[in-house]
Order: C-alpha cells, then sequence, then structure tokens
C-alpha cells in the first residue's frame, strides 16, 4: 500500500481508529460494526464455545477503504498485523512458518445475511515452504495437495479474477484421467499434478507467478473481500431486499481447522429447527473428509445431520448441545456452520436462520407458545410479505398422480423450499434474468447453482438443481426468497451446452414447460394443474393473525367488486369492504350493450330532458301575459320527450342496469353482513366501455371499401361519432367521477336507487346492512354538495317507496391534491373519506401512472432518483403530508370523520404503518392482501407502542 509520509489530519484521525476487533472484544450486539458473522463468532467465544481463534475487521473499514480509492485506511493493517500475532500466540503457530504454519480463512460478513453473495478465502498461507510443513504437522500428503489446490483455486477466482471454469476443467480432466468419481478420490500424486496445471494457468492469465508471501496474499485477500461488497451478485441481491447499500461488509480472519483430514473429519451446515417447515429438529447435513465450500456449492450430495449421530456420536450429542444453547441464547432459530477436524468440533458461524414463510409463522408461535419469546415478539417474527406465499396456489394431489401415470413424472429430488412453480426450463441465470424480467415464467435449470447465478434466482418462479443438499447455496438463497426448489435431483442430467436435461429417456429442451414442487421434490415433463390455498388448514397462520387482530387498532377491509370476491374476503378476516368498483360490474359481457345503448343515447337524452326542465322552470316564473306561451313550448317539449327514441334508449337502458345492481348488491351485502361495505358511484369516463376508436375506424373503412353491408356500415358510423364526439386529450383529468354524476345525473341515481333497494329488501329479510356511498372525485366542495343533495332525494324516496329506513352514510373518495387542501370545506358535505392513493399520486407527482412505469419510472427507481415506486409504496413526504393534512382538516370540522384507503397501497405493510400513524380508521386492500394487512397493521400499533415507551 502507499502511505504518504506526511499524513493529513483526517489521516492521522483514521489511524488512530480501532478498526479491527480480536472476537474475545466482541458480542451479539456488535452487528453494525463486526457484521454478523464476526458478532457471531465473537458472542461463540465469549460463551467458550469451540471457536478457531481469530479477529474481524469493521464494515466501517469496508465504507473507509471505498472512501479511500479503494485502499486501506491508515492504521488497519497495522492493527491487523497486530490481531494477527495474537491468533498465532493462542493457536501455537505462525503465518509463513514452514515448520508449523499458520493458516486462515478470510471471510466476508455484512449486518444483515446475504448467503453467498460476497466472497471467502480459505486455506491462505500456503506455498511450497508451508506446504511441507503442513504435511508434517498431519502426516497427510494427500490432505496437504489438496488444501493447496483448493486455495489456489479460490484465491485465482476471488483474488486474481481469473474464470472458475478454467479450474474446473482442469480438476475434471484429472478426474478423467485417473477414474476418479469424487475430488476425495484423487491421490496425492494426482493432486500434485493438479497443483502445477493450477499454478501454470495463474501464470498465464496473470502473467505473474502465484503469490507466495502469506502477508501479501492476506492483503489482496482482505481487498478482494472488501471489493465483493459491490459485486453484481451482492447489488442485486440488496436491491431484491431492500438492503442499504452503504453499510459494508466485515472481514472476519479465522484460524483454519480442516474438515479434509480424513474419514474422522467432516464439515456440515445446520439449522435449530427445520428451515422449510419450522418443525423443532436439527435439521442440516454434513460431508465427510471435506471443506466448508463444498456443502454450500453443491458440488457433492451430503449426508443428512443424523447420520454424524452413527458415524461419530460423541461429536453429534456435543454439537446437538450447543444448537440447543445457541438458540436458546439467541431466542430464535439458528443456522450454524461447523467442522470436525479428527474428531474435535468447532464451530465456524451462528446466525439467524434464513426460512420460509411457512416456517416463519411456525417458528413465531411456537417459540411464544415455549414462552422463549412474547406474543408481541413473535408478531414482529414475521415479514408481512411472507404471508403472500400461503396465498400462492398449489398442485392439485389427482392433477400430479394423473401426470405420473402419464409418464411425466421426470424425478424426486431433495424438497429444499416448499412451493410449486410451472415454467420454461432455462439454463442460464442470464437468460432466465432477461426472460423473468419481462413477466415469462422460467425454471432456472442448473447443474449447481452458485452465487453469480443470483440475478436469475430472483426472477424465476423455481430453481431446479441436479447437485447440492437442502443447505446448499441454491436451497439457502431459494427459502429465502420464498421460491420453490428441488435440489440434488441426481435422477436428472443437466447439459448447460445442448440446453437440455435428460432424465432417464426423456429429454426437456429449453423453453420446453416443467413443473416442480418443491415441498415434495418432484419434478415433472409439462404442465400441473393448480388449486386454490386454503388458509383455513394453515393453524399456525391463524393464530398468528388471531394474536394480531388483539393487538392491531387500524381495521382491515377489502376491496371487492363481486359477491364472490366479498365472500373470500370475509374468509381472509375483513372487516368491510373499502372499495366496490361498480363499472366492473358494468364491463360483463351480457351487460356491455345495454351500457353502451346507455351511453349512446345518454347525451341527447340529457339535452332533451334539461331542455324541458328548463322550460318548466320558466313557466313556474312566467307572467300572466307569457304563460300561454310558455305552456305551449312545454307541451311540445314533453311530446318530443315521450316520442323520443333516444330517451326512451337511456331510461330503458337505466332500468335493465338498475335491476342488475340491484342483484349485485344484494349479493354483497349479504355476503358482508353487518360489516360497512363503501360503494363508489360510476368513475371512469364513459369512453372507456365503448369499442376504442382506432378499430372503430378500421372497421368503418373496410364496410365503406366492400360496400356490401349498408345497415352495419350506418350502425358503426353511428358509434364511431359517438366515440369521437366523447374523446379527451388527458381522460384522467376529463369528464369522470363527480363530473360524470353532475352532467348524466340519472346514472348515479339509477345506482343509489339499487343500492338501498337491495338494503331495504335485505333489511326485512332480517339481514343487517350498513351501505357507506362514495361520491368519486371531488376537487371543490361545491361538486359534492350538489351531487349529495340530488342522491340523497333520491334516497329518501326509496325509503319511502319502500317503507324501510337504511343506515347509509354519504361520503368522498379524496383522490386529488386540492380535495385534501380544503378537506375542512369537504366535509361539511361527506360523513366519510377515502384515499383513492392510485389517482392522488398520479395527480400529486403528474405522473401518468401507465407511462412512467413503462416509460422512466423504473429508471428512476434504480438510479435512486426516487427511494422506491410511488403506486407500490406510500410517497410519505409528499403524498402523505396530503394525507395527513386532509384528515387534520376534515376531523375539525367533522371529529367523528370516517377516514381510510383504498388504494394499493392499502396491501403495502410501509403504506399500512403511515396509515397507522396518521390516525386513519382503516385500510383496504385486494381480499389476497388481507392476511397481510392485518399482520402489518399489529407490528405499526407495536412499533409506535415501543416508540412511545422509549420516550
Amino acid at each position: 500500500m502507499k502511505l504518504t509520509s506526511k499524513p493529513s489530519r483526517q489521516a492521522a484521525s483514521d489511524a488512530a481508529r480501532k478498526w479491527v476487533y480480536p472476537f474475545r472484544e466482541g458480542n451479539a450486539q456488535m452487528r453494525d460494526l463486526l457484521g454478523g458473522k464476526g458478532a457471531g463468532l465473537a458472542e461463540m467465544t465469549n460463551a467458550g464455545l469451540p471457536v478457531p481463534a481469530g479477529f474481524t475487521i469493521t464494515t466501517e473499514a469496508c465504507n473507509a477503504f471505498y472512501q479511500a480509492g479503494e485502499q486501506f485506511p491508515p492504521g488497519m493493517w497495522e492493527q491487523t498485523l497486530e490481531a494477527l500475532k495474537e491468533v498465532e500466540r493462542e493457536s501455537g503457530k505462525r503465518l509463513g512458518d514452514p515448520k508449523n504454519p499458520l493458516l486462515v480463512s478470510v471471510r466476508s460478513g455484512a449486518k444483515f445475511s446475504m448467503p453467498g453473495m460476497m466472497d471467502t478465502v480459505l486455506n491462505l498461507g500456503l506455498n511450497e515452504l508451508t506446504l511441507k510443513g503442513l504435511v508434517a504437522a498431519t502426516g497427510d500428503e494427500r490432505f496437504g495437495w489438496d488444501a493447496y489446490r483448493r486455495f489456489i483455486q479460490m484465491f485465482g477466482k476471488i483474488v486474481l479474477d481469473m474464470v472458475p471454469a478454467e479450474f474446473e476443467a482442469k480438476l475434471e480432466e484429472a478426474k478423467r484421467k485417473t477414474g476418479a468419481r469424487l475430488d476425495s478420490d484423487l491421490a496425492a500424486r494426482d493432486l500434485r499434478q493438479l497443483v502445477e496445471a493450477f499454478l501454470a494457468l495463474v501464470q498465464q492469465h496473470t502473467g505473474k507467478a502465484f503469490p507466495s508471501d502469506p502477508q501479501e496474499q492476506l492483503r489482496l485477500a482482505i481487498q478482494a473481500v472488501f471489493s465483493s461488497w459491490n459485486n453484481k451478485r451482492a447489488i442485486d441481491y440488496r436491491d431484491f431486499n431492500k438492503i442499504p447499500h452503504d453499510l459494508g461488509t466485515a472481514v472476519s480472519i479465522v484460524a483454519m481447522v480442516f474438515g479434509n483430514l480424513g474419514n474422522e473429519s467432516g464439515t456440515g451446515v445446520a439449522f435449530t429447527r427445520d428451515p422449510a417447515t419450522g418443525e423443532r429438529v436439527l435439521y442440516g447435513e454434513y460431508l465427510p473428509n471435506a471443506q466448508g465450500e463444498d456443502v454450500v456449492a453443491g458440488i457433492r450430495t451430503p449426508k443428512k445431520i443424523a447420520q454424524l449421530h452413527e458415524e461419530m456420536p460423541a461429536v453429534y450429542q456435543q454439537f446437538a448441545q450447543i444448537a440447543r444453547r445457541l438458540e436458546q441464547h439467541y431466542r430464535d432459530a439458528q443456522d450454524l456452520e461447523f467442522t470436525v477436524e479428527r474428531g474435535r468440533l468447532y464451530m465456524l458461524q451462528t446466525r439467524s436462520a434464513k426460512r420460509t414463510a411457512k416456517a416463519a409463522v411456525k417458528m413465531a408461535v411456537d417459540m411464544a407458545n415455549e414462552r422463549l419469546i412474547t406474543r408481541a415478539e413473535a408478531l414482529l417474527r414475521v415479514e408481512p410479505n411472507q404471508i403472500n406465499e400461503f396465498l400462492h396456489d398449489r398442485f392439485d394431489e389427482k392433477a400430479k398422480e394423473g401426470a405420473a401415470a402419464q409418464g411425466r413424472l421426470l424425478a424426486t429430488g431433495l424438497n429444499a423450499s416448499p412451493g410449486a412453480a410451472t415454467g420454461q426450463a432455462i439454463f442460464d441465470a442470464d437468460k432466465a434474468k432477461d426472460l423473468g424480467s419481462r413477466g415469462e415464467a422460467v425454471i432456472l435449470v442448473r447443474q449447481e447453482t452458485n452465487p453469480d447465478d443470483v440475478h436469475g434466482m430472483l426472477v424465476a418462479r423455481g430453481i431446479l438443481t441436479a447437485r447440492g443438499g437442502a443447505t446448499s447455496h441454491a436451497a439457502v438463497v431459494a427459502r429465502g426468497l420464498g421460491k420453490p426448489c428441488v435440489a440434488g435431483c441426481e435422477a436428472i442430467e443437466v447439459d448447460p451446452e445442448k440446453r437440455l436435461l435428460r432424465a432417464g429417456d426423456k429429454v426437456v429442451r429449453e423453453h420446453e414447460e416443467i413443473s416442480i414442487d418443491g415441498t415434495t421434490g418432484q419434478v415433472f415433463q409439462g404442465r400441473i394443474q393448480t388449486v386454490p390455498p386454503d388458509l383455513s388448514q394453515e393453524k399456525e397462520l391463524q393464530t398468528l393473525l388471531e394474536w394480531a387482530d388483539e393487538v392491531r387498532r387500524l381495521g382491515v377491509w377489502a376491496n371487492a367488486d363481486y359477491p364472490r370476491d366479498a365472500q373470500r374476503a370475509v374468509e381472509f378476516g375483513a372487516e368491510g369492504i373499502g372499495l366496490c368498483r361498480t363499472e366492473h360490474m358494468f364491463f360483463e359481457e351480457e351487460r356491455l350493450p345495454i351500457v353502451r345503448q346507455m351511453i349512446l343515447a345518454a347525451g341527447q337524452a340529457t339535452e332533451m330532458e334539461d331542455s324541458l326542465a328548463a322550460l318548466q322552470r320558466e313557466l313556474a316564473q312566467a307572467s300572466e301575459e307569457r304563460r300561454p306561451a310558455q305552456l305551449r313550448q312545454v307541451k311540445d317539449a314533453q311530446g318530443k320527450v315521450e316520442r323520443s327514441k333516444a330517451i326512451k334508449d337511456y331510461h330503458g337502458a337505466l332500468e335493465q342496469l338498475l335491476q342488475f345492481q340491484r342483484e349485485d348488491f344484494k349479493g354483497i351485502f349479504r355476503a358482508m353482513g353487518s360489516r360497512p361495505v363503501i360503494i363508489r358511484l360510476l368513475d371512469p369516463p364513459l369512453h372507456e366501455f365503448l369499442p376504442r376508436y382506432e378499430e372503430l375506424l378500421v372497421e368503418v373503412t373496410e364496410l365503406r371499401v366492400r360496400g356490401n353491408n349498408p345497415p352495419l356500415l350506418e350502425e358503426k358510423q353511428g358509434l364511431l361519432r359517438a366515440v369521437e364526439g366523447m374523446r379527451e386529450q388527458n381522460p384522467m383529468l376529463g369528464l369522470r367521477g363527480c363530473r360524470l354524476g353532475l352532467l348524466y345525473g340519472a346514472i348515479n341515481e339509477m345506482q343509489v336507487r339499487a343500492i338501498l333497494e337491495a338494503c331495504c329488501t335485505l333489511t326485512r329479510e332480517g339481514v343487517p346492512v350498513r351501505p357507506e356511498i362514495m361520491i368519486p372525485l371531488v376537487g371543490h366542495v361545491n361538486e359534492l354538495k350538489l351531487v349529495r343533495e340530488q342522491l340523497e332525494a333520491v334516497a329518501r324516496q326509496v325509503e319511502r317507496e319502500q317503507g324501510a329506513k337504511v343506515p347509509y352514510k354519504f361520503g368522498t373518495m379524496i383522490e386529488v391534491p386540492r380535495a385534501c387542501l380544503t378537506a375542512d370545506e369537504i366535509a361539511q358535505h361527506a360523513e366519510f373519506f377515502s384515499f383513492g392513493t392510485n389517482d392522488l399520486t398520479q395527480t400529486t407527482f403528474g405522473y401518468s401512472r401507465d407511462d412512467a412505469e413503462g416509460k422512466f419510472l423504473l429508471q428512476y427507481v434504480q438510479r435512486k432518483i426516487l427511494p422506491d415506486n410511488p403506486f407500490q409504496v406510500l410517497d410519505r413526504s409528499g403524498v402523505g403530508q396530503l394525507i395527513e393534512m386532509a384528515v387534520k382538516k376534515g376531523r375539525a370540522t367533522r371529529p367523528d370523520l370516517e377516514v381510510g384507503i383504498c388504494g394499493e397501497h392499502g396491501g403495502d405493510p410501509s403504506s399500512i404503518e403511515f396509515c397507522h400513524g396518521a390516525g386513519l380508521n382503516y385500510v383496504s386492500c385486494s381480499p389476497f392482501r388481507v392476511p397481510i394487512a392485518r399482520l402489518a397493521a399489529a407490528q405499526a400499533a407495536l412499533s409506535q407502542s415501543k416508540k412511545e415507551s422509549d420516550k
């Protein structure tokens, strides 16, 4: 490294900072500084567990490394060498000592677990001289050469940036020549020749000999591990999991212990509970005569941890005892790495275990019932979005049996991560990312995955590997992502060059569909029929959600447009309907022609009726002298109205739609019982119910050219004129919402009549109803005032006709900034507010959502111009301020104002937390997001309670 002769004040300050912590100086609370791995090793060391000697270079050093242009900060290297001397004293070995050499591993470890995303170097410290000392100390020449070839291979890939496939090719060539099936079958002389081949590769690639000075090896390895914080896979993983990019990675330097010293040695990974199901069993795998990379890389398919009990009973008992102790200590399921060196156990890692959604829920509930954690802690242990995994379809068992009978069951591997997925088989991660990013369903198929595949894994529907176990990289990452994974499926042969897989005599080529069942490990050719989830069978989830309901203050309602949606919402725990969109009912096939008839007649009919009404008002105010002439005009206008086809069509269509709507609303109110139901009156522009202008223009042109159907041409020309007359430059800000109701009042009146007639009928049947009628897109108080007066008259008339009273409410949807700014005025005429945050976000940002998401919004998020897509996560500083203002102003006018949110944000956990803090009464979301919202609302309440208690 280059050091300036006169250090600056900042450099002097940095030199005085503590960059390095021996394990004995750290603890579990120092994750920010020491990373998860370093903090875990320190905690285990101080607990007296068998941990090799070592120390950790801090995350602050990593950040300083980047700030200094990828140079070590002043003082860090000197502190590293001092800490190394302590490891040498503790181990009785010395780095570079030809007689009794110390070898170390250089391991990455950030605050948040990022399995396989950053780099690690093992067996560092080997050269020709220390190799002889290692062989002499162990008495095992084969082990020495095996350690050396592993070191060159790993160092070459990670530090020297060489292509891994070049080393693999040499290794495969050596195995072919000797007839070895596994790496462990190679003899000492074979490994020696392999080392020579590897060293030649390094010389050829770098133009220099492999570095032989152990301190230089260590310096280069630390630099490489720091640099791996910003490799592509790590950045992709952090982006996907919303992990900040400025945390940096710590680097732990650990004295090597060797699992490849014969059959009394081995290495493994284990979990204190099953990370796929949550069962309270010691779950894991190990490989005898191997190093840790062999397990996680999936190069060999390992043995179950239970077999360690048979092969090394004393070691197993000690390990099981340590596992129980660590889980009790951390009060959470742990992911453990261990090595056995000639019968002696060493612990190399403990960290919170990555787990599937099902496992997360079961572990949380079980640990609360075991009194290991509280119920509040159990609620905070599960990410709300993990519940989404419970709502995915699963394969139909009968369909699987049928597929097996047809010979479509290709193979069965390890059920590494549960769930069902169907997609086209894709054999490399780049292509998987390309297709998956375009919305195509893909299954990533690999011989074994490595960390560089993560960008493909992030978008794949599922992952299939021919090699590797349930603790391999593919399995661990898949479980963390909530994706189905079948690993170690040795009955299939993956050929990435020819882009196909073979299973016996069957061949699946790239882009052909396969289905994988991560719950059973089965792999099928083609598509398997799915069935919807049954949450009633998920007992632990139901328990957790019941605990959530006891804690949360925020109500959870659902958006539902049909009785079947309402019923599903109730099954998922919805306490009301926050948005019933009546326009969706109009799009049904049998209704659309009636809707179009209404629209085509609406303009002329409304104009004639408005003209008649104006004449009638003039007649009422006319003088005696003018009255006879005025009366003739009124009668003439009445005659035209009575004879008008447009008016007959208009009111005939409205009457038909009234009958449909009445039955629609009966079904929804019946499904919801006494729960509130908010029904939004017609909102979209009328042209949305008509054919597209461009398509009609083509059709009319073709009819004119052919000239063989004049009646159809006349009909289509009329339709084209109507559509052309309704075209708008910006329909989103045009004639829609309450504006539509003010110009075509009969449509609103029909809908309100249908709502209240349905309610009156059900009230007489003894069914309790709570209708809330929402007037959309109000921007000025006078809009709401006029529409409500018109509709209140209809409501009272229906109650008189039906002889029943209905506890209805009128309110509005707040969707434009002006409504928020004048919420105190609007609340004079609204009994409830519902924030339509999709449109409120559009009008606040000045974005057209369809255009923005298609053209630039993704780039805005990627380039950090915006922290999130504001249509997915509520923009607190902009849209959020408007909501808070509207709530405050609205309740100043009407203290009992009911306030909710019914945009897409109602199902987003971050947005739900905001809604809780803003004092809303409820959030409303898709029925399938209701369980997620229930948990998120509970977590928001717990978070607020903690903040208040901390104050």
